[in-house]
């Protein structure tokens, strides 16, 4: 196995190993069906022990289908930490690698695999808590607005029909899809992955599949609404699919599914077309949809259920208010002002 810079760490020889390994598929089995974990996490998870697997070879070479984690101990614990971070990973990378080992461990524990877990009492960084980026409201409705402006310049005086019909069917779906993720604050993931049969038009409501399989209900706008049923007319008008058709609700111009990299690229033409910061991503949006709803006085429960946080603590990031909003409620409500 390699010996070289944890960041530079050559997996393939350790996921091999792995691969045959008993714990580790049912460590990872555990993830998929007790934990409800989506195969990205189980991914990182995985990737995540290789990792710590490449960087201890003497204890693994000689290994196969069986390898010995009980010979891990906090020595082995504790050098993974000092390695990862001598290699200049970010904080949040080795806590989240320290993190899936403890996972693991605790699980190897419970099965009765090892006698203790090496990575229990191995303390995270401390990391920096970086406040998310957020869109004005003022900014927001550009963006909701700039499909339309982008494709009108983009396509000119002269377009051809079929041009013109194409544009119209990208700016009605882009519209929508702007319009929705920041209506209930979506995910990149959770918008392409969306189903018509997922919608009720009449009650303003629609389903959501968040991380881990979770599901909750999220609202429409009145201009969320508006948008999905131009985009459902437009649709039907390109033949790409009956306005009550089930199955995929953001289609490409094949009929397919659209792709979450295609809805960053599309949103990248926006961003640079309005002249927003090159770092704006439709996540900014998520971020956007949370402070506002916070800034307006929405309570910080009901934000965590509309987001499908499972922590309150995950959501409290985006109790951060500008100082001159800090001001005037002082003003208005401190007995002294």
């Amino acid at each position: 196995m390699s010996s070289s810079s944890p960041a530079e760490t050559d997996l393939s020889a350790a996921r091999l190993l792995l691969a045959d390994d008993q714990a580790t598929q049912k460590f990872l089995q555990y993830l998929r069906q007790e934990r409800n974990c989506s195969e990205h996490t189980c991914k990182n998870y995985f990737l995540d022990l290789a990792h710590f697997a490449s960087l201890n070879p003497s204890m693994f070479e000689s290994a196969r289908s069986a390898l010995p984690w009980s010979l891990c101990q906090e020595r082995h614990a504790r050098n993974f930490a000092m390695r990862l971070s001598s290699a200049g990973l970010k904080r949040n990378t080795v806590n989240r690698k320290l993190s899936s080992l403890r996972s693991f461990f605790r699980f190897l524990l419970r099965e009765e695999l090892v006698e203790n877990n090496p990575f229990q009492l191995l303390p995270g960084l401390k990391t920096a808590r970086r406040l998310p980026m957020v869109l004005s409201v003022e900014q927001v409705g550009a963006l909701l607005e700039a499909p339309a402006a982008y494709h009108r310049q983009r396509l000119g005086e002269n377009a051809s029909a079929q041009r013109i019909q194409a544009g119209d069917f990208m700016v009605a779906r882009d519209s929508a899809l702007l319009e929705v993720i920041y209506s209930a604050g979506l995910r990149i993931s959770e918008a392409t992955a969306l189903d018509f049969e997922d919608l009720d038009l009449l009650g303003g409501l629609f389903k959501v599949r968040g991380k881990g399989g979770k599901e909750r209900l999220c609202m429409l706008g009145k201009p969320a609404l508006k948008a999905l049923q131009e985009y459902l007319k437009q649709r039907e008008i390109m033949g790409l699919a009956t306005r009550r058709q089930k199955g995929a609700l953001f289609l490409n111009q094949q009929g397919g599914r659209l792709s979450a990299r295609s809805l960053e690229r599309n949103f990248k033409d926006y961003v640079l077309f309005l002249e927003l910061p090159a770092d704006c991503t439709p996540h900014k949006l998520r971020h956007s949809f949370a402070t506002h709803l916070l800034n307006a006085g929405a309570d910080l429960r009901s934000v965590q259920e509309m987001l499908g946080h499972s922590s309150l603590s995950t959501t409290q990031i985006y109790t951060h208010v500008d100082i001159g909003r800090l001001i005037e409620v002082y003003a208005k409500t401190h007995p002294k002002a």
